[in-house]
């Protein structure tokens, strides 16, 4: 730690935790915002300040984020304020970290960065676009987001390990911000991409997969790309420095446990993909996996090597991320924000690009302030159609143009678990990933503005309603 870092985090820490003491002993301040909602955003804020300077290990934010919950009364109890670690998304994203690190211990990770490498033919830039170009393509075979990170990941480091990249090099960097930021643009396209298609869809009503693709794809696709070159033109020069082969190794073809672990990851990606059939909830598939992967003569892991391997803050964090939506929820936080950022746009929007442009201020606030993409929509979704049914404008469009404003952007790694997984390597700060943020902002608002609006208009769903 650099001279001085620690007694500057220490004052800011004791600065934000005693704000937060007076915040929690104050009357209600705004109308319509109960004493337990007011406590709740405050614990809420100071735990994303928390995340975002890094003034706390995460995992000890995520902790502290609950028992502040609990002591305050904004979640009632410490059960109300333990909901998250009920929920079944910490134990997919186990799952998920556990096939990433049943990657390397099987030697697939090698395997696949030399041949990353041999491609590349030692060209920094060309690493990065076998890497944003095979996104859209990676996402029919393993559809989660936080899974392509989770295997990614490893094989990128080892990428870097074989050719002397030093952590946080600027190439190293770029392709991080990619597989956190950018790739889970690729998934989102799909219905069955994740959680923010599947939950918007289910708030929308009445949308197929061929016809979420037929609507998502081209805007999608094209943010993908923009955030791409913008990726690239952020840390472009660390595209000049070339990346020395590695020594040449025998070709051998896949051993025994290479291709069970194989067999395991695309196993369960065929049943997330066809969660329309069964309806097992995503943690099912990757607890699944888990098991298998971790069985005497089957799987190449033992769990001494979860112990080692995985990053088990993640699972604090993400969990701590649900409980905060949760109380934000419960406390009538969410609704009083929602109303004050979104509710009351129609009466400020004199046409409809107008209108749009609220929303999208709108969303982007409420996106900073709530750390759970699921929570955003929910809360998000409803009003912005209440607004375009009242604006006399389509609501289908109105709902998807604040989806997309929040789902474009990660502001700090605890809005993701792909971004959290990304985070906890080291490669990318707190701060690069909210600078990134803010530029995908503004990538996401010129894309919906220039690209989806006219192209849903083309494909039969105009902003404007007769």
């Amino acid at each position: 730690m650099v001279a001085g870092e620690a007694p500057a985090r220490t004052g800011a820490l004791a600065l934000i935790l005693g704000v937060l003491g007076l915040v929690l002993w104050l009357p209600p301040l705004a109308d319509g915002l109960p004493v337990a909602g007011q406590r709740a955003l405050a614990v809420t804020l100071v735990t994303i300040v928390l995340w975002t300077t890094e003034a706390l290990e995460p995992g000890v934010t995520a902790l502290l984020g609950v028992t502040l919950l609990a002591l305050s009364g904004a979640a009632g109890d410490l059960r109300g304020a333990l909901q998250g670690f009920a929920s079944p998304v910490p134990y997919f994203l186990i799952g998920v970290l556990t096939m990433g690190v049943a990657v390397v211990r099987s030697g697939l990770a090698e395997r696949l960065a030399r041949t990353v490498l041999e491609r590349a033919r030692g060209r920094s830039l060309a690493v990065y676009l076998q890497l944003v170009l095979a996104f859209p393509a990676l996402t029919f075979v393993l559809p989660s987001a936080t899974t392509r990170s989770g295997i990614l990941i490893h094989i990128y480091d080892e990428v870097f390990t074989l050719a002397g990249v030093p952590r946080g090099a600027a190439i190293a960097k770029a392709v991080m911000l990619a597989l956190a930021s950018i790739n889970r643009l690729a998934s989102t396209a799909l219905l069955t991409g994740g959680i923010t298609p599947v939950m918007s869809a289910a708030i929308i009503g009445g949308v197929s997969w061929t016809g979420w693709f037929l609507l998502m794809a081209v805007p999608y696709y094209t943010i993908l790309l923009v955030g791409g070159l913008l990726t690239w033109a952020l840390h472009r020069r660390g595209f000049r420095r070339g990346l020395p082969a590695p020594a040449p190794a025998a070709r051998q073809s896949l051993s025994g446990v290479e291709w069970r672990t194989v067999l395991v990851i695309l196993g369960a990606s065929t049943l997330w993909l066809t969660d329309a059939v069964h309806h097992l909830d995503p943690a099912l598939p990757a607890l699944l996996a888990f098991v298998a992967l971790l069985l005497p003569r089957i799987g190449p892991l033992v769990w001494a090597d979860l112990e080692r391997g995985v990053g088990w803050a993640n699972v604090f964090v993400i969990a701590a991320s649900i409980s905060l939506a949760h109380v934000l929820g419960t406390s009538g936080a969410a609704a009083w924000l929602a109303r004050l950022l979104v509710g009351n746009l129609p009466a400020l929007g004199a046409t409809p690009l107008g209108t749009v442009a609220l929303l999208m201020l709108g969303a982007t606030a409420l996106r900073a302030i709530v750390p759970n993409i699921s929570g955003f929509l929910a809360l998000a979704l409803p009003i912005a159609m209440s607004v375009g049914r009242e604006a006399d404008l389509n609501p289908l469009v109105c709902a998807l143009v604040v989806m997309m404003t929040g789902d474009a952007v990660i502001y700090y790694p605890a809005q993701s678990s792909s971004a959290l997984v990304i985070y906890q390597r080291g490669h990318v700060s707190a701060g690069e990933m909210l600078r990134f943020g803010l530029w995908m902002t503004l990538v996401g608002w010129l894309v919906i503005l220039l690209v989806a609006l006219p192209w849903w208009t083309l494909v039969g769903e105009p902003l404007s309603v007769p």
